[in-house]
């Protein structure tokens, strides 16, 4: 029996740790799949096209969206971010839980959109002084770049209450539980098993 899969919408600000988050989580459990957005963003050191994100010119992604290609797209920090249409329906029919790891403004592109069911989940820092901690600990950022993704951290964590979980990444191994448990509790509401699978129950009468 093959039921198709959830969807699963992840926001958090620069910094928060929801990729680390996201890779335990899909070590530890089954059935659970990236969407590879595509962004004009520089690649970012160790990154590979088409594994990490799908890397085009900002020509290429304006012509994706002018052909509404796009489940939903958005500006960050000056470089666009966009999840195909067809890629994530592809991977909802096999049977595979889907996470999209998009801002708060794609977010509530599809939360909009009625005729998307989506479960949301937000990450977010145990305060906005850890997160500057931590966005100082990559050295990757100058300070005018740490200012700006701490301004928009304010901004974005104010929008926590339009979803429909929270995790705070105060001790990652806490995370990674309480996001486990989040996708276990969905996929036991839908009749499946732990790794996702479909229950078909036999009802004796």
């Amino acid at each position: 029996m093959q039921r198709q899969g959830q969807l699963y919408i992840l926001s958090a600000p620069s910094g928060c740790g929801k990729t680390t988050i996201l890779k335990q989580v899909m070590a530890n459990i089954g059935g659970l799949a990236f969407s590879v957005s595509h962004t004009t963003r520089t690649p970012r050191s160790g990154e590979q096209n088409g594994v990490d994100y799908h890397f085009v010119t900002e020509n290429e992604f304006k012509e994706m969206r002018e052909q509404k290609l796009f489940l939903e797209w958005a500006e960050v920090h000056g470089n666009y971010y966009g999840t195909s249409k067809v890629a994530v329906a592809e991977q909802l029919t096999k049977g595979e839980d889907i996470i999209l790891d998009i801002d708060v403004q794609g977010a509530s592109i599809i939360r909009d959109d009625k005729s998307i069911e989506a479960v949301s989940v937000f990450v977010a820092p145990p305060s906005l002084t850890e997160l500057e901690q931590r966005l100082r600990g990559r050295g990757t950022d100058s300070d005018e770049v740490i200012a700006v993704r701490l301004q928009n951290a304010a901004k974005e964590l104010a929008a926590v209450s339009a979803y429909q979980y929270l995790v705070i990444n105060d001790k990652l191994e806490d995370a990674v539980l309480v996001m486990q448990s989040i996708i276990i509790a969905e996929r036991s509401r839908a009749r499946r098993l732990v790794s996702g699978i479909p229950v078909d129950l036999e009802i004796v009468t």
